[in-house]
C-alpha cells in the first residue's frame, strides 16, 4: 500500500459499537468476559488525515485524538519526526455505551497508517492505541461490522488477573506487525473473534441515547468490575447456551422473533450482574423507562448497551423501524430529557476509508 500525495487525505467513517453483553464474569475456566454486540446503524464518526510539517489535530473531541494518534506514531521507528495533520469532522458522544473511545482510537490509527502506507488490521490497531483491554466488541465491529461474538481473554483464577498469552503472527507486513505490537505484554493480545453474523437487511435497529450522566469507563470502570461478586455458574451457563443454541442460530435462520428473545433474556440475566454498581437491570431513568416502552411499543429485542445510557429496541422493516423511533422521540419529550434516536439497518461492514483531495 502506497503512502498518500501531499495534496490528498485519508477519510476513515466508523459507527458506533453496541454492546450486548459479557459472556463470563467467573473466570473460573480459564478466560474471563468474552462478549457478544453489534455495528450499530447510527450515530457514527469521521475523522481525516493528511501528511504536515508537525502534528496538527482538530475538531471534535481533538484532545483524545491527539493522544491517540501520539500514541500510534510512537510505535513507529521515527514516529516522533513524523507531522500529520488530524481532523475530527464527526465524533461519537463519549461515555454513552456506544464505544466512543475505542472507535475515535481505532479510526485515527487507520488513517495514519494509510496516509503512511502501512498495511494493519483491527486488532494491530487496537494494541498500537491502548484499546480492547477488556472488550474487543469494537475492535471487531470496526473490522467487518455484523453481529460479532469474541472469546475474552485468558484468566488465572488463582491470581485474579489476566494471564499472559502467546501471540501468534498477525496477517500483513510482519516487520510493521512487530512494531504496532511494540513488544508489549502478550497479555496484550486481542480477544479473538469467534464468530460473525451479518444482519437481515430488514431489520431495523432503533438506538436512543438520553442525555444523562456519564457512564463509568477506563479506571472507574475496572474497579466496579472487580467488585462485582461472580455471578451464579447457572447464568453464565445459561448466557453461553443462548447465544450458542438461540441466538446465533435464529441470525442465520433470519428468525427476528427468536433473536429477540434471546437477546432480551440474555440482557436481563447480565443486567443482574452489574445491577449493584449501576443501581438495577438498566441505568435507572430514562434508559430503564425507554427499554420497557421499546418493549410495550412491540421491539422483538431491547436492552442497554453496555454501562448506557444508550438503549436500543429491534423491529423489522422500514416502517416499523420509524414507527418505533418515533415513539421513542416522544418518550424523551415525556420524560423532560433531551437526546438523539437513531434507526436504520445494522451495519455488515467495518470502517469505510477512501481517499481525496
Amino acid at each position: 500500500m502506497a503512502p498518500i500525495s501531499t495534496n490528498e487525505a485519508v477519510f476513515v467513517e466508523t459507527a458506533a459499537r453496541l454492546h450486548f453483553g459479557l459472556l463470563d464474569l467467573r473466570g473460573d475456566l480459564g478466560r474471563k468476559f468474552g462478549g457478544i454486540g453489534a455495528a450499530a446503524p447510527g450515530p457514527t464518526l469521521l475523522v481525516s488525515a493528511s501528511p504536515a510539517e508537525t502534528l496538527d489535530v482538530t475538531g471534535d473531541d481533538a484532545e483524545r485524538a491527539a493522544g491517540f494518534a501520539r500514541q500510534f506514531l510512537a510505535h513507529q521507528p521515527d514516529g516522533p519526526n513524523v507531522g500529520m495533520r488530524v481532523h475530527v469532522h464527526r465524533a461519537l458522544p463519549p461515555h454513552a455505551g456506544l464505544g466512543s473511545g475505542t472507535q475515535l482510537a481505532l479510526a485515527v490509527a487507520r488513517a495514519l497508517a494509510e496516509v503512511r502506507g502501512l498495511p494493519a488490521n483491527a486488532a494491530d490497531l487496537a494494541r498500537a492505541v491502548g484499546r480492547a483491554q477488556r472488550s474487543a466488541i469494537g475492535t471487531w465491529t470496526f473490522a467487518g461490522g455484523g453481529l460479532v461474538v469474541e472469546g475474552g481473554r485468558p484468566f488465572d483464577p488463582a491470581q485474579d488477573r489476566p494471564e499472559p498469552v502467546t501471540l501468534r503472527p498477525t496477517q500483513g507486513d510482519p516487520e510493521f506487525a512487530e512494531r504496532i505490537e511494540g513488544r508489549r505484554e502478550a497479555r496484550d493480545a486481542v480477544a479473538p473473534l469467534l464468530a460473525r453474523l451479518p444482519f437481515p437487511p430488514s431489520w431495523r435497529c432503533v438506538v436512543a441515547v438520553p442525555d444523562a450522566a456519564p457512564a463509568i469507563s477506563g479506571a472507574a470502570e475496572a474497579a466496579a468490575l472487580a467488585q462485582l461478586p461472580p455471578p451464579p455458574e447457572r447464568d453464565v451457563a445459561h448466557v453461553a447456551r443462548l447465544v450458542l443454541m438461540v441466538l446465533l442460530p435464529a441470525l442465520a435462520d433470519g428468525d427476528l422473533t427468536a433473536f429477540g428473545r434471546a437477546l432480551t433474556e440474555i440482557q436481563l440475566t447480565t443486567g443482574r450482574w452489574f445491577a449493584e454498581v449501576q443501581g438495577g437491570v438498566y441505568a435507572p431513568g430514562a434508559s430503564e423507562e425507554l427499554v420497557h416502552r421499546l418493549t410495550e411499543w412491540g421491539a422483538a429485542g431491547v436492552g442497554q448497551s453496555s454501562w448506557g445510557p444508550a438503549v436500543y429496541g429491534i423491529v423489522d422493516g422500514d416502517d416499523a423501524g420509524r414507527r418505533l423511533a418515533e415513539r421513542a422521540r416522544g418518550a424523551l419529550d415525556r420524560l423532560g430529557t433531551t437526546g438523539c434516536i437513531h434507526c436504520g439497518p445494522f451495519r455488515n461492514d467495518g470502517a469505510r476509508v477512501w481517499r481525496a483531495n
